[in-house]
């Protein structure tokens, strides 16, 4: 049942992937992606919604070739050798694959057997894996009475049926609240103390701060940056100033000043507030004068370490926050368009119809006029 003795013990790699490319008719959703995941580590891939994550782990898992690039798997070709890969791994997705008018415990012992264990056997493992999620208590529960942290844990358990030594949790808490977060990232925790490898894609930073030993940004399919969480902080500087503006007529000449004396990309924040690393906090000092010489006044000022959120406005200029709302409201024209189109291709058709009985009704005028 367990499939880590399928494993060279020497490895140390669980993914190894080099020059990743995956093209949708002309679009370009992963471009040249290399990704190196060490056995026995949690590795994040975050970004907005639509940079390529998903696209990413379909291709790692075998679900997708590539268009160029290769791909390993504890030393297996993914793409030579797929169906020693799908032996090593266990995918979760961002929708849930069970059955809702099933009870947990029927729902794992069904897959179970599907996967290859005996009625016994299922039955074993079914029990281990509500234990371990906490949901011994509801195993004869139907789904469709779980609440949706529960739906997302039972899903995971699934996936482990088998104790995958490598699991993709895609997107694993999106929707969830905070405590059933909280619940799911002591289980991811739990799942690497068991030896496991964890590759997990969210668009959520402090997630990917909180879990991953190492983090990839990605942004249009394409790799921001790459490295631990404090690599990553670093690489903006050991600081992070930020300024709230109280009259906001006055952002952009707060924005200017702090660029000039620090020359660096300064980001503006929900309308009032300025934010740029400060490599130089001596020079804290010299911005607050020129911004009294400026008669601009200062509701707050906060000096900190950057987060992965500045990390990322750093890179791409706009937040994820920000990218996924573009991205929502680029959705909605799109389908704004869509109907605009449908509606004018229905007068189109009502004026042909239109049109068609018109000449019907002046050819029956005219046999008329000849009778």
């Amino acid at each position: 049942m367990n499939r880590k003795e399928n494993i060279n013990e020497n490895e140390t790699l669980a993914i190894e992937a080099r020059g990743l490319v995956k093209i949708f008719d002309k679009y370009t959703a992963v471009d040249k992606v290399d990704l190196s995941v060490p056995v026995g580590s949690i590795y994040g891939l975050v970004g907005p919604n639509g940079a390529g994550k998903t696209t990413i782990i379909n291709m790692l898992a075998t679900l997708s070739q590539p268009n160029a690039g290769t791909i390993k798997v504890f030393g297996y070709d993914a793409q030579k050798e797929a169906h020693a890969v799908r032996q090593l791994i266990g995918l979760t997705g961002q929708f849930a694959s069970i059955d809702e008018n099933l009870s947990a415990l029927e729902n794992l012992i069904i897959f179970g057997k599907l996967l290859g264990l005996s009625g016994a056997e299922s039955k074993k493992r079914a029990y281990e894996l509500l234990e371990d999620f906490g949901l011994k208590n509801v195993a004869k529960r139907s789904i469709e009475k779980f609440s949706g942290g529960m739906r997302r844990r039972i899903d995971l358990a699934v996936s482990l049926i088998l104790e995958p030594p490598l699991i993709f949790l895609d997107e694993p808490t999106t929707g969830l609240d905070p405590r059933t977060r909280a619940q799911m990232w002591k289980t991811i925790r739990k799942l690497v103390k068991k030896g496991s490898t964890i590759l997990l894609t969210t668009q959520y930073l402090d997630e990917a701060d909180q879990l991953a030993d190492r983090i990839m940004l990605i942004d249009h399919g394409k790799v921001a940056i790459d490295g631990t969480p404090d690599q990553l902080k670093d690489s903006i500087g050991a600081e992070s100033l930020q300024l709230t503006v109280r009259n906001i007529e006055k952002v952009h000449d707060a924005v200017k000043i702090v660029k000039k004396i620090l020359d660096v990309e300064v980001q503006l924040l929900e309308a009032s507030n300025v934010t740029a690393p400060l490599n130089s906090p001596d020079k804290l000092v010299e911005i607050l004068n020129e911004l009294n010489k400026a008669n601009i006044d200062l509701s707050g000022i906060q000096v900190r370490r950057p987060t992965l959120d500045d990390v990322f406005m750093a890179l791409t200029g706009e937040s994820i926050e920000e990218e996924n709302k573009k991205k929502e409201i680029g959705e909605e024209i799109m389908k704004e368009e869509v109907v605009k189109e449908e509606k004018m291709q229905k007068k189109k058709e009502i004026g042909e119809e239109i049109m068609k009985e018109k000449v019907i009704k002046q050819e029956i005028t005219q046999k008329g006029e000849i009778k």
